[in-house]
């Protein structure tokens, strides 16, 4: 690649981290207003009561607000179309019963936050204490209570795909059976959630900023709550200190400070602190698995039964809705292997804990650690090494484009390549001759590996059948050259960490030639950008990369045609580069600002045939197939586990992925890197317990543990380029990839360093209490 290059495929430097590095950034907290006043919430003690009474303080009961005082304001619905499902109502403040600790009572508001927490504090709840609905399988089978009265069961939906599997029962040469469970986690941007609302009386508009990752969909939400149109609502997203999914929600909070600006005709804003993220928001990941897998002597795949179960809390989320995750597990548990029969039954359960929304790798995280886990159990049984069981049963090469058993279109890839290059990185061989030497130490060396696929940047076809608020269409960018020659480019999704800032630049520059340091890229204002549903499932770069090249398409024609008339000749014998529009084979040319000054500033000089439509348009782009593209990767990692403390050092870690057409290597390394790092969180650290009450356990960050640079090893990444056929430039969704695996190639690699000692472990995160339990259940012929 030539090192000059700055188009799709160079590496170039992140445009944005020059004012992030430089402390530039403006977040929410960092946005101040004159008049501004601060709110507080009162929240829930309690994880599932009535409320009985509810008193404002003497004096200053003009600042404090219930649900009651919301006169006009609509609770949050976020339905599903799908056959069988229970919505919920979310009030934006708790109406008569509380079914979450956290949950929002009473809004404050003060000069100063400390002001507002102080009110906050003298406003007086009491509560009839209800049953706490806690653990998942009991909710729906023996449930204490039922959070949602009206429904008679603690069911948002049951899902089946059905099969016989008689024939395989009785056919099969090994059947392992596995009951698995992953932990409820909080997600953990380096900043939280944050609001601020106006009112514009000049333009009768409200105006809220807020950290959200879909500024289009939350207008639409608060429209909906408020009985406002959209055109009198305006949302801007500014910097974002990630998102990851946690910010990909209409908030109670949202709404409630939306009618707050709107009474006091002032500004106010709301930001969440570390304590309000971990006890009200605990949202992810929480899932229990019964999986059976049916394979014959040498390790191919018969068929999968499965029951799954899903926590989705107390309420369904806007948009995606309680449906999401469950529902999912049951469409994409196969994943890339090859069976002749399936069956999976899923239910997603609501508890008495905060609602469940997609987190990084949604729930693929979930059914690949059910799947490869798994997996390994069946390698075990039958005596073979994991990647053997894998080459086995993965969809091969020449098999692509492959329709799965669940009707997943795979677009391109080589999966048994990413295994057997994974296993040649990790040197598998040389781990083998670790284990059999024995460490001088004592500890158990251990080597797993999972293999997923990430459906990316779904279209249309996949989510209209969801039946949520939201499906996405064609997605749009608006293009226009300056009159100084600067092309901005103006996307409806919104870059929180992607570094779409730099890497939408690259394409335009791919097809105009225009600098990246030339382009602007406008994001998060739905006053200034086209509709779009927002950065959600690794889509950006798909979705909003083809709008921008077929918008810069539109303008580099333009453009051509203008310079043509300039320079005397005709369109085809011109090229754009270097920022100019250039006669091939000679040194004439126009600059880009000298074409956009003859159009903006002497008109007189243009040539009669001129478009009216200038130098600005606005493309659309859907995918050829919008299914989705599938990227994958094969994690291989290396772990000592120390069977007299429990602790678990990760020795090794390599990535083998595919990403199709990488159009920056280095942000796909960043987006790979940092997936992988929460990935190890969701194995080894990151839980929230709760106790019989509900009641969140870890509410400071001493108590939930997030990895840092110590825990995370020097991961080592291999790409495999293998371009999709159905997007713009061959590129495929990667962002949410690296999260995925870890999990189960971590807890993999600790079951075959405890496999000598009769030793499994079948939950996560894999704590030094988990890992010493199942060694004591061991040691007493306890399964664990």
């Amino acid at each position: 690649m030539n090192p000059n290059d700055k188009g799709v495929g160079a590496s170039l430097r992140r445009k944005e981290d020059r004012r992030f590095l430089a402390g530039r950034g403006q977040f929410v907290a960092d946005i101040r207003r004159p008049g501004m006043l601060e709110v507080a919430f009162v929240r829930a003690p309690v994880a599932h009561a009535r409320i009985t009474r509810a008193s404002k303080p003497a004096g200053v009961e003009d600042r404090v607000w219930f649900m009651s005082d919301l006169a006009g304001v609509k609770p949050i619905r976020a339905v599903s179309g799908l056959p069988g499902f229970k919505p919920s109502d979310l009030w934006p403040l708790a109406r008569g019963k509380v079914r979450h600790v956290g949950e929002a009572i009473a809004m404050c508001v003060g000069r100063t936050r400390a002001e507002a927490e102080d009110i906050a504090g003298q406003v007086e709840i009491e509560y009839e204490d209800l049953p706490a609905v806690v653990d998942m399988k009991d909710a729906r089978t023996r449930p204490a209570a039922l959070v949602h009265e009206e429904w008679g069961d603690n069911v948002f939906l049951e899902t089946l795909v059905d099969d016989d599997l008689e024939a395989v029962r009785g056919s099969a040469a090994v059947c392992v059976r596995r009951h698995l469970r992953t932990a409820r986690q909080a997600m953990s941007p380096i900043e939280g959630r944050g609001v601020l609302c106006e009112w514009n009386e000049r333009l009768g508009q409200l105006e809220m900023v807020s950290a959200t990752q879909m500024p289009h969909i939350n207008r639409a939400g608060l429209s909906e709550c408020l009985g406002i149109d959209q055109g009198a609502i305006r949302v801007i997203a500014p910097d974002v200190g990630g998102g990851f999914g946690y910010k990909g929600i209409l908030l109670a909070e949202e709404v409630c400070l939306a009618w707050l600006a709107r009474r006091l005709r002032r500004p106010v804003r709301w930001l969440e602190d570390r304590r309000e993220q971990l006890t009200a928001n605990a949202n992810c990941r929480e899932h229990d698995y019964e999986i059976a897998l049916y394979a014959d002597r040498d390790g191919r795949l018969l068929a999968i039964d499965c029951d799954a179960t899903v926590d989705s809390g107390a309420y369904s989320l806007y948009p995606f809705s309680a449906c999401l995750e469950a529902a999912q597990v049951s469409s994409i548990l196969p994943g890339p292997y090859k069976m002749d029969r399936y069956r999976c039954r899923t239910w997603s359960v609501a508890t008495n804990k905060p609602g469940i929304l997609p987190y990084r790798g949604v729930g693929r995280t979930g059914v690949c650690f059910a799947l490869e886990v798994t997996l390994d159990a069946v390698a075990r049984a039958l005596g073979k090494e994991a990647h053997e069981v894998r080459l086995a049963n993965l969809v091969r090469p020449g098999e692509m484009p492959y329709r799965n058993i669940t009707g997943k279109h795979f677009d391109s890839g080589d999966y048994p390549g990413a295994v057997r290059r994974a296993v040649a990185e990790i040197d598998l061989s040389r781990w083998r001759a670790r284990q059999k030497a024995g460490e001088p130490d004592g500890r158990r060396i251990g080597v797993g590996m999972a293999v997923y696929c990430e459906q990316a940047a779904h279209g249309t076809s996949v989510y209209h059948g969801w039946g949520i608020p939201m499906v996405p269409g064609h997605e749009q960018c608006a293009a226009r050259l300056t009159p100084d020659g600067v092309l901005e480019l103006r996307i409806g999704a919104h870059s929180h960490g992607q570094g779409l800032e730099t890497t939408l630049a690259q394409v335009a520059h791919e097809i105009t030639g225009v600098d990246p340091e030339n382009v602007r890229v406008v994001h998060g204002d739905t006053a200034l950008t086209p509709y779009s549903t927002g950065t959600w499932g690794s889509r950006c770069m798909v979705m909003s990369g083809g709008a921008v090249a077929g918008a810069c398409r539109e303008i580099a024609a333009r453009v051509t045609k203008l310079a043509a008339h300039m320079l005397g000749t005709g369109p085809e014998a011109l090229q754009l580069r270097d920022g100019g529009v250039h006669v091939r084979g000679s040194d004439r040319c126009v600059s880009l600002a000298e074409v956009a000054h003859l159009w903006y500033r002497q008109p007189q000089l243009l040539p009669p045939d001129a478009n009216p439509a200038g130098l600005e348009t606005v493309a659309g782009y859907k995918a050829k197939v919008d299914t989705g593209t599938f990227s994958y990767a094969c994690h291989a990692v290396a772990a000592a586990v120390d069977i007299e403390t429990g602790h678990v050092e990760l020795l090794d870690y390599v990535v083998v992925e595919d990403g199709g057409r990488l159009v920056n290597p280095m942000v796909v390394d960043g987006q790979v890197y940092g997936g992988t790092a929460q990935g190890i969180g969701t194995a080894l650290y990151e839980e929230m317990p709760y106790d019989n009450e509900g009641q969140p356990l870890a509410s400071t960050l001493a108590d939930y543990i997030l990895p840092g640079a110590t825990e995370v090893p020097a991961v080592r990444i291999v790409h495999m380029e293998y371009p999709s056929p159905h997007t713009e430039f061959g590129q495929k969704g990667i962002g949410e990839g690296g999260a995925i695996a870890p999990p189960a190639a971590i807890l993999n690699a600790v079951n075959d360093a405890l496999a000598p000692l009769g030793v499994e472990i079948t939950e996560t995160p894999v704590t030094p209490r988990r890992v010493l339990d199942a060694l004591a259940a061991g040691r007493h012929g306890v399964s664990s």
